[in-house]
């Protein structure tokens, strides 16, 4: 393996200033970015999507710990940095220009389960997590989900019922995964620094609850968390067998929606068939 130059001075050599509109705040730190790539465990010779690779950090610890990755990148100024990074482990890392929210990523992986590892791009992470956690096939292809979010995002996806944070975001993450916060970044450690600090959410994929449709219980949690400070009774008044769902099981239509826990929502989702 060839030695490689530090990240710094990639960035430089290819003019790679980070690019406000596209959501970059690069990551430098390589001890961090190791230790980022280790946490779902052993990658060698696992399958790893990434999207958002930038100038490379996390690509070469993925690249290191002997995966073998699928970089989708939208900014074609980093192309030949990553192609570079190609040449040092040959047959390690294929790269597709384009958009991550366009692009069918069990297609591109293949149909072979993978693992996913990004520091994503703020301005589609949600929309790009949602998407993974949403669908009646399960469980999906992805084994693994490590996620770089806003820490205030971050925090609504591992949340519980009552807790402020709490939200849909929380239901679609934990009614058939497990969820945790699993690193915590100051902001400090990116280039350029980001005005909020960042942390890292690592999701595995559980078994999921049987007689639950998966479409169903995300109309309910829309529904409720629509209007997350009224009633149920008010909230969910317009999805069709929700009221006489609570009613059934026995749940006071007087609750909010952030007072619901996730096990309550599928009990409700599966109530309404």
């Amino acid at each position: 393996m060839t030695a490689l130059p530090p990240i710094r001075e990639v960035i430089q050599r290819h003019c790679l200033a980070a690019s406000k509109a596209l959501g970059q705040n690069f990551l430098l730190d390589e001890q961090l970015l190791d230790r980022i790539a280790a946490l779902p465990g052993s990658l060698a010779g696992e399958q790893v999507l990434e999207v958002g690779p930038g100038p490379g950090g996390l690509t070469r610890a993925l690249l290191r710990s002997g995966a073998r990755v699928t970089a989708i990148e939208m900014d074609r100024r980093c192309l030949p940095a990553l192609a570079e990074l190609g040449e040092s482990f040959p047959g390690q890392l294929t790269v597709i220009e384009g958009d991550a929210l366009k692009i069918d990523h069990a297609a591109l992986m293949g149909g072979a389960p993978f693992h996913v590892l990004s520091n994503l791009p703020y301005n589609v992470g949600t929309a790009l997590f949602v998407r993974w956690l949403s669908g009646e096939a399960w469980p999906p292809l992805w084994k693994s989900l490590t996620l770089m979010f806003q820490r205030e995002v971050a925090e609504r996806i591992v949340a519980s019922a009552g807790d402020d944070a709490y939200g849909r975001l929380a239901v679609l993450a934990q009614w058939r995964s497990e969820a945790r916060l699993a690193m915590k970044v100051h902001r400090s450690a990116f280039t350029p620094p980001p005005k909020v600090m960042s942390a890292i959410v690592h999701v595995t994929p559980t078994a999921m609850p049987e007689g639950v449709s998966a479409r169903m219980l995300e109309r309910l949690t829309e529904a409720a968390f629509g209007q997350r400070r009224k009633m149920l009774r008010q909230s969910l008044k317009g999805v069709p067998g929700a009221l006489e769902a609570l009613a059934g099981l026995g749940i006071d239509e007087t609750r909010r929606a952030e007072t619901i826990s996730v096990a309550e929502f599928v009990a409700i989702a599966k109530a309404m068939g």
